[in-house]
């Protein structure tokens, strides 16, 4: 209930916002103006940035429960297991709802017959390589890997008795790939974040949390079995250790140039095109 509360609060703001010609979206797309005929369009954009909001908080659940927690956390281990189980699925959930409405939009502003309209929407959505425009076709892959992988690896839990929990646990931390990932799908293709400036530099800035978490989850880890001890401690230990220096010596450079990025307000992405010219500045995707 909460995941589709905030979901309809950023619609809202969206809408709102496109009403009052200050999202960038219209730079890229002027035709959006249009609400009544892309009202689908902007839901599936706000259950997008709804599931990236709660990719976030899971992400940083999970870092808390794998990692050292603060001392005066309010809630108890077990309650921020569930918590995190919760907010998994919720993720799932509303991945997929962007995913569906996407498509919907699709069917519904093709002017092809019915069938032609769904295998179209099937194709450019769900398929890889299916959309062939512009960004899309780098961006939807990667919404799409993030997609195909964050199922498997959110349900894996239930199941992690049949499979092992090591080999759970291994597979488990993959889910950091599926918010990497559904982060570089929303630079690439979030229109409202599509020049650099104020909101594209808050995307960048929220990644400041989980990438310390991390570092610290490196640092000292909840498992004895996995903390940076010397070379030699331990028999057959070496390229685990090596392995381990490496996470945290990367971690430490994720960070220095997440601070870089958020300095700068530049992350190598689009400048917004001239006032006089953004009439004619065409979103081909």
């Amino acid at each position: 209930m909460v995941a589709l509360v905030v979901t309809a609060a950023v619609f809202v703001i969206l809408f709102v916002r496109i009403k009052s010609e200050a999202s960038s979206t219209l730079t890229v797309m002027p035709f959006m103006a249009d609400t009544s005929a892309f009202w689908m369009y902007y839901l599936s954009q706000a259950f997008g940035w709804s599931a990236l909001l709660w990719a976030w908080g899971t992400v940083i659940i999970g870092l808390l429960l794998s990692g050292p927690r603060p001392a005066r956390l309010p809630l108890s281990g077990p309650r921020l297991e569930r918590l995190h189980r919760t907010t998994s699925l919720n993720t799932i959930a509303l991945i997929v709802a962007h995913a569906l409405l996407f498509a919907a939009e699709l069917i519904y502003q093709d002017t092809d017959a019915w069938p032609s309209r769904v295998g179209t929407a099937v194709l450019e959505t769900f398929i890889p390589g299916g959309y062939n425009s512009g960004t899309g076709v780098w961006a939807m892959p990667i919404g799409q890997a993030a997609l195909y992988l964050a199922i498997p690896l959110g349900l894996l839990f239930y199941v992690r008795h049949r499979i092992g929990p090591k080999t759970w646990r291994v597979l488990h931390r993959f889910v950091l790939v599926v918010y990497i990932l559904s982060v570089w799908h929303t630079l690439l293709y979030g229109t409202n974040v599509w020049y650099d400036g104020a909101f594209r530099n808050t995307v960048w800035l929220l990644q400041l949390p989980i990438a310390a978490l991390f570092l610290l989850r490196l640092l000292r880890p909840a498992r004895r079995s996995e903390r940076l001890a010397s070379a030699g401690a331990h028999r057959g230990s070496k390229a685990g250790w090596g392995l381990r220096l490496t996470g945290r010596v990367a971690a430490v450079a994720i960070i220095g140039v997440l601070v870089a990025v958020i300095a700068s307000g530049r992350d190598g992405g689009r400048t917004v095109p001239p006032e006089d010219t953004s009439s004619t500045h065409v979103h081909d995707d």
